[in-house]
């Protein structure tokens, strides 16, 4: 009896040692989340083997594969994923740490599935990461780690309306935004996951909900307090530019930590470029774009970065023979999995078969710089024109909706809502894409204005375009708007 204790206790003893944060480990977390550079190799060959390992080697992995979009990277670390999971399933099934861990190391390699095109393998992950999560909350409810996946998770499930929640019901998937936001603010209050869940909770209201001036100033003052975090610099930057703030979004890059000791992001300089297009400065913008294509090693972007090399020298009114040979790249190189670069394939189809207007050039310039957030430029661009003097359905449309999008960024929504509604009327015969942003807009509007059932109704209206570029992020806008209502 006396020896079957001791068997007992020593079983005990190891699996208590199977999840363990040790002090290096938690340096090294805290590190890989400012996208600091692992400079002695793998956690695993110098730390004790155990569940934690485990997952920081598989966080500095995903970190590695979606900064650098390398095809052959991918290719050398995909069976790392297999390992890793059948490596925690192996170990104490009793901690909260197991689940977690396995849900982790199936969500970063959805992310990086997704960011090398395999959508389906990466949906697999997702859903089974869901699972183990739901079974950690279940029997672990106070954990706090589990509620930074899960409530993301929540908040996406949510994200589908009403006609498709069927789907996600048969294969178990239950949640909504409410739920997933009051998540992520328990996970804000865990130690080793709080700045992470504040991140995200950023990035749901930027790409999912609507960002306010209070989730403006609330990552002003994350960026602010993480001075020396590349990774917060970097997302508080595509959130910005996302939002019509270029020029927040060039502050918290030109300010952002650099030198050896951090990852490499070719992808900044493809951003950089962006703003100072917007800005009108095409030779930096061009200095900048041609930087990323010396040093990127993926496959998105780069047929984006071809398509705004030649923006830089059609807007500086450059002769055709120095601009077109940008726009003749786009169809050879990379791929359409991110919306910028199917932008990218549809105007150079369009532009290289039968050319485009001459008042596109105008509505490229009043676009570039209201989504920039430049919004006196823009309106001095469009101001001397009427819908009269652009020719095509197309065109006609687009004026509209710059126009619509110009006085909604300068907080005049009464003003905004005629153009919105114009560009709404015009694109629905040819389904243009105008349609579905103008109808999505107008939700928004009517939604501030607390006229929920015209809010309700533009929103549907915005799913109701099938095929256009941005149909992936309006359609999730959609849902979510209508999900908030």
């Amino acid at each position: 009896m006396r020896y079957l204790l001791i068997f007992v206790l020593m079983v005990h003893i190891a699996h208590a040692q199977d999840f363990v944060w040790t002090p290096g480990l938690q340096r090294t977390f805290s590190d890989l989340q400012k996208l600091r550079t692992l400079a002695d190799g793998p956690v695993a060959s110098r730390e004790p083997a155990n569940g934690v390992t485990i997952f920081v080697d598989d966080y500095a992995d995903m970190l590695r594969l979606v900064t650098s979009d390398d095809d052959r990277l991918f290719d050398q670390l995909s069976e790392q994923e297999s390992a890793r999971l059948d490596a925690l399933k192996r170990l104490d099934s009793d901690s909260p740490w197991q689940r977690v861990f396995q849900a982790e190391v199936r969500l970063h390699w959805a992310f990086v599935k997704l960011k090398f095109g395999r959508e389906v393998s990466a949906s697999w992950d997702v859903i089974r990461a869901y699972k183990l999560l739901v079974e950690n909350q279940k029997r672990f409810p106070d954990f706090l780690p589990t509620y930074k996946s899960l409530g993301t998770l929540h908040i996406m499930i949510g994200s589908v309306p009403e006609s498709y929640m069927w789907v996600a019901n048969l294969i178990g998937l239950r949640g909504n935004i409410r739920q997933g936001q009051q998540e992520l603010q328990r996970a804000q209050q865990d130690p080793l996951f709080g700045l992470e869940a504040r991140l995200i909770d950023l990035m749901v209201r930027a790409y999912v909900l609507s960002f306010t001036d209070t989730d403006g100033q609330a990552l002003q003052r994350l960026v602010r307090d993480n001075p020396d975090n590349l990774l917060l610099h970097f997302f508080g930057a595509t959130i910005e530019q996302k939002n019509g703030h270029s020029e927040q979004a060039l502050t918290y890059l030109l300010n952002r930590p650099t030198g050896s000791g951090y990852q490499s992001l070719p992808v900044i300089d493809n951003i950089l470029g962006d703003i100072y297009l917007q800005k009108g400065q095409y030779p930096t913008a061009e200095t900048h774009f041609k930087r990323f294509l010396q040093t990127y090693k993926g496959q998105n972007f780069l047929k984006d970065s071809y398509y705004k090399l030649f923006l830089c020298y059609w807007l500086a009114n450059q002769p055709d023979a120095k601009a077109r040979p940008f726009l003749t790249r786009v169809p050879a190189v990379g791929r359409t999995t991110v919306e910028s670069d199917k932008a990218a394939q549809k105007f150079a189809d369009a532009y290289l078969k039968r050319g485009v207007s001459a008042q596109q050039k105008i509505l490229m310039r009043a676009r570039l710089a209201s989504d920039g957030g430049f919004t006196d430029s823009a309106l001095a661009y469009l101001r001397p024109y009427t819908e009269a003097r652009f020719a095509t359905l197309a065109d006609r449309a687009e004026y509209n909706y710059r126009l619509g999008r110009i006085f909604q960024r300068r907080n005049d929504p009464d003003q905004a809502i005629p153009f919105l509604t114009r560009s709404l009327t015009l694109s629905e015969p040819d389904q243009l894409s105008f349609g579905a942003t103008s109808a999505l807009q107008l939700g928004y509007i009517y939604k501030q204005k607390n006229d929920r059932p015209r809010a309700r109704s533009f929103f549907q209206k915005a799913l109701s375009f099938k095929h256009h570029e941005y149909k992936n992020s309006v359609d999730n806008k959609a849902r979510a708007g209508m999900s908030s209502l």
